[in-house]
């Protein structure tokens, strides 16, 4: 049976911790869908046709990488895709509070979904997206937390 594990998240945008929690748990899965998600606390700052794109674009030489977008609950999509992990990265004691009230409330509604945590590299832990859109939207050069493949021309708000 194939291991598919969703990396559920908004990605806006996707950042160095995101890419760095993907390319480590590459080894651990044959394929990881990138779920890029609608979270009804956010409110998007980049077009999800872009962070799609952004995202294809970093992994474009990964074969066991691919991209989606799903509005509703992940474990449907992880039903609809048939995943049996979901994968997060821990930056914090409370992400982990956090990840696991959501883990648990998944394993509840879909019994064999596991749910694997990474904790991110020590040099990720302040690098979040809405730190990395705030350094965008006031102009700031954020290309420190982007990943390497991505122009950080296209990130200008005159762009998005």
């Amino acid at each position: 049976m194939e291991r598919i594990a969703i990396f559920p998240g908004s990605f806006d945008p996707f950042t160095i911790g995101h890419e760095s929690i993907v390319k480590r748990a590459l080894p651990m899965f044959d394929k990881i869908v990138i779920m890029i998600g609608f979270n009804s606390n956010k409110k998007s700052f980049f077009p999800l046709e872009k962070r799609m794109k952004w995202i294809n674009q970093i992994f474009e030489d990964e074969t066991k990488i691919e991209v989606k977008s799903h509005e509703g609950l992940t474990v449907d999509f992880c039903k609809l895709v048939d995943a049996k992990y979901i994968l997060r990265g821990l930056r914090t004691s409370s992400d982990f509070e956090y990840e696991r009230a959501i883990a648990q409330v998944n394993k509840r509604m879909h019994p064999e979904l596991e749910t694997v945590f990474l904790l991110t590299k020590p040099e990720h832990t302040p690098v979040n997206s809405s730190i990395v859109r705030d350094i965008i939207l006031h102009d700031g050069d954020a290309s420190m937390f982007l990943p390497q493949k991505l122009n950080m021309n296209e990130f200008k708000k005159d762009e998005a």
